[in-house]
């Protein structure tokens, strides 16, 4: 079993930037690919970005260039730390943002993850 902690959601104001981190501990050596995925009212969940064991990165559209994904281990591989740099941020960011931790290979995902979500609001 991986579990997942976030942290970092919170209220900010349109041009504003807020940071999310999402510690995973437990089986680490079980998931390949962590991410953010989030999910506003009345809305499905969509992926935002993720990043593999290697450093590759994916993005949805309405993110490029203003979000920011990577990720760090502890010296022992205890705990991966991902996190998610939020600039720019618009209204429409708004939502319940989910950590994902997974294995992937040849793009079918299994032992997926989830963390309980934290909530970004941006508004004026």
């Amino acid at each position: 079993q991986v579990q997942l902690v976030e942290s970092g959601g919170g209220l900010v104001q349109p041009g504003g930037s807020l940071r999310l981190s999402c510690a995973a501990s437990g089986n680490v050596f079980s998931v390949n690919v962590m991410g953010w995925y989030r999910q506003a009212p009345g809305k499905q969940r969509e992926l935002v970005a993720d990043i593999t064991a290697g450093g590759s990165t994916n993005y949805a559209d309405s993110v490029k260039g203003r979000f920011v994904i990577s990720r760090d281990a502890a010296r022992d591989n205890s705990k991966h730390t991902v996190y998610l740099q939020m600039n720019s941020l618009k209204p429409e960011d708004t939502a319940v943002y989910y950590c994902n931790a997974r294995f992937e290979y040849r793009g079918t995902s299994s032992n997926e993850h989830w963390g309980q979500g934290t909530q970004v609001t941006v508004s004026s």
